[in-house]
């Protein structure tokens, strides 16, 4: 006899919220903690937090972990502190240190070494992250005794600046980046740059695509003792405020209808109406009729063909299967 479906468990919760996320506790464990907080059905994040680090984690209800991958494709800012002296095998200070140097770099030497981390770069990750290595996690591999070999993996690093020198055994960096670069890694790499070894002591993120370190909630102030009541609902963005931060096409009604019916129209016809921050080549952009959002379309091989659509019945974007070019529905 077949099973009935069951009804998923909680409350179907939909939006974003904006945690400041406090050192010490992974990504994971501030999703599940919120999870039950918020007696919710379905919750992630979008974009992992070390244990170490602090700052903005946007947690993802219902509807908008669908927009996870484009919150993790946007702007990153970070703030780190690096220290010298001590290279450690996880490039922070939870690490084992695995090489000590006496040298300490010169503002100077550290400014001249900086523009060869800026744009798009290769970057060897950490040997503790997540990446898959014929199957398994590197930092598994590297908790097992395994030295996994780390290949180089094109980064791109918008700004790098040196912020202030608290002393001589010390930096702190700001950094504004896409996505996949590893903050750890760029400490490491800048301080091997000036002639010496290092390894970050604390890490800030200050911003991941729309979502700001001004708006970020403290989590303590979200996750209080077993007997304190669920935080509210209102707490919660809407789902699209993901979205915010990406360029915005202009869109007429009957432009709209098209794509929403997975047609593809000839950038040509939107001359003069194309974004200037958005990329012909695989860009995506917003499509906005006047003041409403319509979806999210990519710009390629000189057409702008539909993704993702919004279904005016629950206020969520559903994907678009665009048709063959000059094809109609």
């Amino acid at each position: 006899m077949a099973r009935p479906n069951r009804k998923p468990r909680g409350l179907p919760l939909d939006g974003w919220l904006i945690v400041d996320k406090p050192s010490g506790i992974g990504s994971t464990d501030v999703v599940n903690k919120l999870k039950r907080a918020f007696q919710a059905q379905k919750v992630g994040h979008g974009g992992t937090l070390d244990p170490l680090a602090t700052g903005v984690l946007p947690i993802a209800f219902g509807a908008a972990t669908k927009m996870v991958p484009y919150v993790m494709d946007g702007t990153k800012t970070y703030r780190f502190t690096l220290r010298f002296g001590e290279l450690r095998d996880t490039d922070d200070a939870e690490g084992r240190v695995i090489e000590t140097s006496d040298v300490r770099p010169t503002d100077e030497q550290l400014r001249a070494a900086l523009p060869a981390f800026i744009g798009d770069i290769m970057q060897v990750p950490p040997i503790f992250s997540a990446i898959k290595i014929n199957g398994e996690r590197a930092y598994d591999l590297a908790r097992d005794g395994q030295i996994p070999e780390m290949a180089a993996r094109p980064a791109r690093v918008d700004k790098f600046e040196l912020e202030s020198r608290p002393d001589a055994d010390t930096a702190i960096f700001t950094v504004q980046s896409g996505k996949g670069v590893y903050m750890r890694s760029l400490a490491r790499d800048i301080a091997r740059a000036a002639g010496a070894v290092g390894h970050i002591a604390t890490l800030r993120r200050m911003r991941v695509g729309p979502f700001l370190e001004e708006a970020a909630i403290p989590l303590d102030k979200l996750v209080g003792m077993e007997d304190t009541p669920p935080p509210s609902p209102d707490l919660l963005l809407p789902v699209t405020t993901a979205l915010a931060d990406i360029p915005a096409l202009a869109l007429t009604e009957a432009e709209a209808a098209r794509l929403s019916h997975g047609q593809t129209i000839s950038m040509v016809d939107f001359m003069g109406r194309i974004p200037g921050d958005a990329s012909p080549d695989g860009g995506l952009v917003r499509a906005m009729a006047g003041e409403r959002l319509k979806g999210l379309v990519r710009l390629e091989s000189g057409r702008v063909r539909p993704e993702r659509w919004l279904s005016p019945g629950d206020n969520t974007l559903v994907a678009v299967q665009a048709l063959p070019d000059g094809e109609t529905d």
